[in-house]
């Protein structure tokens, strides 16, 4: 779909559409991905699942979860569950993957779990022949950040934080030079800020149930110093909770995370608006690795042997987004076509040629 407003063209942040190549068209100077592990579609447009309601303490109980996050309405669960997105992602962003409505978001790769899912949404394309483990291999395909990396206006200014280690390999520290904080790194360096400080105090003598992911709150307040401190011009955050929770069938928890989540990009979009370098110059693109599985014992798991698990869903907000808020028209999308489309909103030609295109345009 196509809007034009006096002759001039109104871009979908998915549907972009670059009329000149090496012209800048666009306002967006700077970009924030966030991706929000494992989080399905259905939580995210109809609230907490009715199917889980008698495994998971939403039952009326002293200490249950049923006020916090039940209603007979979907669409006042989903508020609930996601405060935020609900109100500012839907009234000043775009929210893509409600199938409901046709608008379907799916991996391309068929792998349908956590590494070739972070290397097609970072490399603009799936590669099921050599990202087909979550092991702990460096990444052969160049993803955007690097890319960008690789530019003197990006050079030292790209940054990434996540909860699980295998992120380094992800992106390929080694090679890119990219600073990357995941797993159990530590803040470093001779400047610390008494807010590093202290969160490396804690991550160390807080340890989470997971030997490869730590919690969030590291994660978040790691990044969330970093802007505040580097004042990177591309930020990656990889929250990483909700995966692990529902691996282990705690539905309650898996909830408590999702909202917690909410809140922690709340707390990042109003930092950026607060600081003349990103208000009004920055596009944040939220997104997942995989969908997972719809009844009671599949929603635990993902991979290709889960049909659903290839379902996701993203959003974005920033300059360049018009507020369509949840998107009800038919089409079909992609996490590959990300990459493509962070590049052209920073007005660039992507440089991979096995990169998805851009998310196509969409017709009426």
């Amino acid at each position: 779909m196509l809007l034009r407003t006096l002759g001039l063209m109104i871009f979908l942040v998915f549907g972009l559409h670059v009329l000149h190549a090496q012209t800048k068209t666009t306002q967006t100077e700077n970009i924030v991905l966030i991706t929000f592990d494992g989080l399905r579609w259905q939580e995210l447009f109809k609230g907490a699942d009715s199917l889980m309601v008698d495994d998971t303490g939403l039952i009326e109980q002293p200490g249950s979860l049923l006020k916090d996050f039940w209603h007979p309405d979907p669409l006042e669960r989903r508020k609930r569950l996601f405060p935020f997105f609900w109100s500012t992602m839907a009234s000043q962003g775009q929210l893509y993957g409600n199938r409901a409505y046709g608008n379907h978001v799916d991996n391309q790769n068929k792998m349908w779990f956590s590494y070739p899912g972070y290397n097609e949404v970072l490399s603009g394309f799936a590669d099921d022949t050599r990202i087909n483990s979550n092991s702990k291999v460096n990444n052969p395909n160049v993803t955007f950040l690097e890319y960008l990396h690789k530019l003197p206006p990006y050079k030292g200014k790209v940054m990434a934080f996540g909860s699980w280690d295998v992120f380094p390999y992800i992106i390929n520290r080694e090679r890119s030079g990219i600073a990357v904080n995941a797993g159990f790194d530590l803040a470093t360096g001779s400047d610390l800020t008494e807010v590093e400080k202290t969160v490396n105090r804690l991550q160390q003598e807080i340890r989470g149930p997971w030997g490869g992911v730590r919690l969030d709150p590291f994660t978040h307040h790691y990044a969330l110093e970093a802007i505040i401190k580097h004042k990177p011009k591309i930020l990656y955050i990889a929250y990483g909770e909700t995966d692990d929770w529902a691996h282990d069938g705690k539905y309650d928890q898996y909830l408590w995370s999702a909202k917690q989540t909410d809140a922690y990009i709340r707390e990042i979009w109003e930092t950026l608006q607060s600081d003349p370098q990103y208000k009004g110059k920055t596009t944040m693109i939220i997104t997942t690795d995989h969908g997972r599985g719809i009844t009671k014992t599949s929603w635990k798991s993902h991979g290709s042997e889960i049909p659903q698990a290839g379902q996701i869903w993203m959003m974005a907000i920033g300059p360049d987004t018009p507020a369509l808020g949840e998107m009800k028209i038919q089409g079909q999308w992609q996490s590959a076509m990300l990459a493509r489309t962070i590049f052209q909103l920073l007005g660039l030609d992507y440089p991979d040629a096995k990169a998805a295109p851009a998310v196509k345009e969409m017709k009426k």
